[in-house]
């Protein structure tokens, strides 16, 4: 297992590939496992591989917190897909050294992490031929795009607010990426109403401060709006 050289534009798009259809490198929640591959990285991934900067931004608002995060921290060998080896100059060598295979690999699987010398040219050669065709199976998949459902409370400034031009507003909002869903009014109380509003956001192209930023802008009407839901799809 391993990413490959996460210092490297081969190993990036391991890594990114490998983020298409996960959150997040192991589980269901930031962990010691997101940190460990954090910080091998010395600059966030380019803007093209939106999977592995999606994660990047997402581990970095961590960071304050990142040793408080659960799981322990293992050697970048023991993350990422099988069948690629990591090659991270400056990380730990994992505890298993041999490569996994793939489905169809046959039996002269070579040992891609080799020894703590210099590995010879045919060695990294062959290294660089796996994860070429590891990246092209993986180019093969249709890339899965990462939507979010939320709920928004847009709250005006009194019961004297036009609700229905305050929903007018906040729907002339359009964005790539953005697609707006059902409302309601629900009392807040003496007579004010807030407009509850739900939208499909795909993740890498929309998210909550920006949505607020454009709904607060419509001053005259709108006092706040807050998440009141937010979920994955």
């Amino acid at each position: 297992m391993g990413f490959g050289d996460l210092k490297s534009a081969s190993g990036l798009k391991v890594l990114n590939d490998f983020l298409s259809d996960r959150s997040y490198i192991e589980g269901f929640v930031p962990s010691q496992a997101d940190v460990a591959v954090f910080d091998v990285l010395s600059a966030p991934p380019p803007a093209d591989l939106c999977h592995a900067l999606r994660w990047y931004n997402h581990i970095k608002s961590y960071q304050s917190q990142k040793n408080s995060l659960p799981g322990v921290k293992k050697p970048l060998g023991q993350y990422g897909p099988p069948g690629v080896a990591d090659a991270t100059s400056g990380s730990a060598p994992s505890a298993s050294k041999a490569v996994a295979n793939d489905d169809d690999d046959d039996d002269d699987d070579i040992d891609l992490f080799g020894s703590d010398e210099e590995e010879d040219a045919e060695v990294a050669k062959l290294k660089e031929q796996r994860l070429a065709e590891y990246a092209a199976k993986k180019a093969k998949k249709p890339a899965l795009i990462a939507k979010s459902s939320l709920l928004l409370d847009v709250k005006p400034w009194d019961d004297e607010t036009d609700m229905a031009k305050l929903e007018e507003c906040v729907r002339s909002i359009e964005m790539d990426g953005l697609v707006w869903g059902q409302s309601k009014l629900v009392p807040v109380g003496y007579g004010i109403k807030k407009l509850q509003i739900s939208c499909v956001v795909e993740d890498d192209k929309v998210g909550t401060d920006i949505l607020e930023e454009k709904i607060t802008a419509f001053e005259d009407h709108v006092q706040s709006m807050d998440v009141a839901a937010f979920n994955k799809i």
